[in-house]
């Protein structure tokens, strides 16, 4: 999947798949990818233009997807 580089001290990078609704997150401690799985385009479109990433993704994704480390 395709990400793009964000401006976060916590995420590396987020990518996002519309057919398959797979929001994926590199996060920077320890360059970890992880993929959230049935997240709607309009949450993907909410988090990458909120003013934090990190604190939209512990407050409305962390814990409400179902996830999957893939790196």
């Amino acid at each position: 999947m395709d990400r793009q580089y964000v401006d976060s001290s916590m995420i590396t990078s987020v990518g996002y798949d519309s057919n398959s609704g797979t929001l994926e997150v590199e996060f920077k401690n320890g360059g970890a990818i992880w993929q959230y799985y049935d997240v709607q385009e309009s949450t993907y479109n909410e988090f990458i233009s909120s003013g934090s990433l990190g604190k939209y993704f512990l407050a409305n994704i962390k814990g409400q997807y179902t996830e999957n480390r893939v790196g």
